[in-house]
């Protein structure tokens, strides 16, 4: 359990970014994980009092505050209708219910832990991330920089009718992901995103489309193959490489059928 020697609650989001400079200082957004560490912070700087916990739908996009829960999106009605399910497909595996009313949006994305669900699906949402200092930015920039002071505020979801479907597999049903894949399509074009290798989530760097035949989709997979897999207790490293090979094919045989 972390212990802290001073507890604020913020009051705006440039008073949690000018308290988050200090290397001492950590961030409490659901705490989910944080409690399973054994660190010494400083300063914890609570941002429930900010108005983030909120998913907010405009013309162009959805809006996700970063105190938005797991649980939120997965039961937001118009934010999975919109993108065929994939809000709840990414979440619903993730340890129980009790855990998703906790952990939140914003803690899972600027961990940008190797393992994450929500790195992973948002990615191939082709979303941006609103920060406090840098501004926005698109997720896949925001998912390859290394950790820093920033703060996470809040998350677009472009309504841009880009379809997308999500696939993981796991040793047991709440487990962490052993790989991950994501795939989504826009104007015929198609992104696919493979996670939990176990590092971070990374675009698929060869192109596809919708109507591809065989000949393309084992270029894609040829092409996820050049990106780093590495075993664990979980999964070995060739495992996941084969995994990659399925999940990619299973996810863009799904956005074929529609």
């Amino acid at each position: 359990m972390y212990t802290a020697q001073q507890y604020v609650k913020a009051e705006s989001l440039q008073q949690a970014w000018e308290l988050n400079q200090k290397r001492s200082t950590k961030l409490l957004a659901g705490g989910c994980w944080l409690r399973m560490t054994r660190s010494r912070v400083g300063t914890l700087v609570d941002l429930s009092g900010l108005g983030l916990d909120t998913i907010e739908e405009t013309e162009e996009a959805f809006v996700l505050g970063a105190m938005v829960t797991l649980r939120q999106l997965e039961t937001h009605k118009a934010l999975n209708e919109t993108f065929n399910g994939v809000f709840k497909e990414m979440t619903r595996h993730i340890v129980g219910v009790q855990f998703r009313n906790c952990a939140t949006l914003g803690g899972s994305i600027a961990a940008r832990f190797g393992f994450s669900d929500l790195l992973c699906a948002m990615m191939a949402l082709d979303c941006e991330v609103e920060l406090v200092g840098a501004g926005r930015i698109p997720l896949q920039t925001y998912a390859q920089m290394p950790c820093d002071r920033d703060v996470l505020a809040r998350i677009y979801v472009k309504k841009n009718g880009r379809k997308a479907v999500y696939q993981a597999m796991r040793n047991a049903e709440t487990d962490l992901p052993v790989l991950a894949v994501a795939a989504s399509e826009l104007d015929g074009q198609v992104r696919v995103v493979v996670g939990a290798r176990p590092a971070r989530a990374q675009i698929v760097d060869a192109p596809l489309s919708i109507s591809a035949q065989e000949e393309q989709i084992q270029a894609v997979c040829d092409a996820a193959q050049n990106l780093a897999f590495a075993g664990n207790m979980r999964a070995s490293e060739a495992y996941r490489r084969h995994l990659a090979n399925v999940l990619i094919r299973r996810c863009v045989a799904a956005l074929k059928e529609g």
